[in-house]
C-alpha cells in the first residue's frame, strides 16, 4: 500500500493493489485537523476566540465521522468549555489545551484575521478604518493591541488575546 498527496489539495490517495491482488483501487481520505492552543484558562480563550471568529461551543450537525467524534465526546453535556467550531463545519476546529505553565516568548504560529476580507479595491482610508473598528471590538472583548504597522499599501495591527497569545488585524 502506498500513499500519495497531489500538491495543493488536503486529501491522500491509497493505493491499495497489493491487498485486492487483481484489480486496483483508490481511496481518498480528507485529512482533518484542528489548532490547538496552549491555555491557562481554556474556558475564558475558547469564549474570546468563539466571539471573534464567530465559532460556537458545539460541532455542528453532519454525517462525518470527525464531528461524530466530537458529538460523541460531549457525552450528556450540550458544549464544550475549551472547543469551539465553525458553525457551517467548514473550518477547522479549535481546541484550548490547558498547561500549567504560561506563555513564553514569541508565538511560532498565529492568527491573521482579515475584516477587510483583503479587498485592495477598498481605498486605502477605508481599509483602515475597518481595521481600527475592529480592532477597537476586540479590545472591549479582552485583547490588547501591541503595535500598529502602516505602510503605502498596507495596515496591520499585531494584538494580543486575553493570556498574550499573538495575532493581527489587517
Amino acid at each position: 500500500m502506498t500513499t500519495s498527496t497531489s500538491p495543493g489539495r488536503n486529501a491522500s490517495v491509497i493505493d491499495a493493489t497489493a491487498h485486492t491482488g487483481t484489480r486496483r483501487s483508490a481511496i481518498v481520505l480528507m485529512m482533518f485537523w484542528q489548532l490547538t492552543i496552549d491555555a491557562n484558562d481554556p474556558a475564558r480563550l475558547a469564549r474570546f476566540w468563539g466571539q471573534v471568529l464567530g465559532y460556537q461551543p458545539a460541532p455542528p450537525e453532519s454525517d462525518t465521522t470527525w464531528w461524530a467524534h466530537y458529538r460523541g465526546r460531549l457525552g450528556g453535556r450540550d458544549a464544550f468549555d475549551d472547543r469551539i467550531f465553525d458553525p457551517d463545519g467548514r473550518k477547522p476546529p479549535l481546541w484550548f489545551q490547558e498547561v500549567p505553565e504560561s506563555k513564553a516568548g514569541k508565538n511560532r504560529l498565529h492568527l491573521d484575521l482579515y475584516p477587510t476580507a483583503r479587498d485592495d479595491s477598498l481605498p486605502y482610508d477605508r481599509r483602515v478604518e475597518i481595521v481600527d473598528a475592529k480592532v477597537a471590538e476586540l479590545v472591549e472583548l479582552g485583547a490588547n493591541v501591541r503595535r500598529r504597522e502602516r505602510g503605502d499599501s498596507y495596515y496591520f495591527v499585531v494584538m494580543h488575546d486575553p493570556e498574550g497569545n499573538e495575532f493581527c488585524v489587517s
